[in-house]
């Protein structure tokens, strides 16, 4: 395949990614980091670019979308007024320092064990959205002190291992601990900025021996650019979506659904 080949092959197929992300994000409430980082890692290796560091390039690639994706949602609900500023405010420094500790940690592994961690973490999200039940409470307010200082950075570490912004793991421990559901859903939102913007600062860093067209450090920016232009037209389409159909049996589906994608990524990282 010749390089305007591969270039018009991947642009089609980002397209797609983009565009289903964008829906299942505002039909469903779920980041697309969930969604984005085995699309590419699919995409990626189907172009040939398959390589010991595949995986960090999907993770740097998911998290710079994040950004624009994060801060453009977080505006939008901070003008209705939903943010929970001094949660964000709280946690922000913890968050913030896991997210660096959690690109240190993904420049030094492999793409296998990248693959294996977030084929565990997402087995993990995919059975807390089919099973979950939103009258789950560990506590009446969100934890401070101790509690705060371990949660926190574990919160940010964990995001960045698997290149996804606050939302799968922010708005369940919000609402675990009492938080309105639509307040921690803006409010991760945040969490995610904080994800982001070091790890991506980070991991532009990395050098990579192997890498699609246009890709600085382990940000592969056409992926980016296509991924946001997409996003933010059919976002709005899954949020309209949302508003007509019930998305509780939705959620449990895509539940399913991440867990058998997970499954396959483990799969493949162990070479069976």
């Amino acid at each position: 395949m010749d390089d305007m080949s591969l270039l018009l092959t991947m642009g089609a197929l980002l397209l797609v990614i983009g565009a289903f992300a964008g829906v299942l994000a505002g039909l469903l409430g779920v980041g697309g980091g969930i969604i984005l980082v085995p699309a590419f890692y699919y995409v990626f290796s189907a172009l040939g670019y398959e390589s010991a560091q595949l995986m960090q390039l999907c993770l740097g690639t998911s998290l710079a979308t994040i950004i624009v994706t994060s801060v453009r949602s977080v505006m939008s609900h901070n003008r209705k007024g939903a943010v929970e500023w001094p949660i964000l405010k709280a946690w922000a420094i913890g968050i913030a320092c896991g997210a660096i500790v959690g690109v240190l940690v993904v420049s030094s592994l492999r793409s296998a064990a990248l693959q294996s961690i977030f084929g565990i973490l997402a087995i993990i999200v995919g059975l807390y959205m089919s099973f979950g039940q939103s009258h789950w409470r560990l506590g009446d307010a969100m934890p401070s002190g101790v509690k705060r200082a371990v949660l926190s950075p574990v919160l940010g570490f964990l995001s960045v291992l698997m290149g996804i912004g606050g939302g799968s793991f922010g708005v369940p421990t919000m609402t675990l601990f009492n938080v309105p559901i639509h307040r921690a859903v803006a409010t991760a939102a945040g969490f995610g900025v904080l994800i982001a913007v070091p790890s991506v600062a980070g991991l532009l860093f990395v050098e990579m021996d192997v890498a699609p067209p246009f890709t600085v450090g382990a940000v592969n920016f056409a992926a980016f650019f296509v991924i946001i232009a997409m996003t933010l037209i059919t976002a709005p389409w899954g949020a309209a979506l949302a508003h007509k159909l019930d998305p509780k049996p939705l959620k449990r589906i895509f539940g399913i659904f991440l867990i058998l994608v997970a499954l396959n990524m483990i799969r493949k990282a162990v070479g069976w």
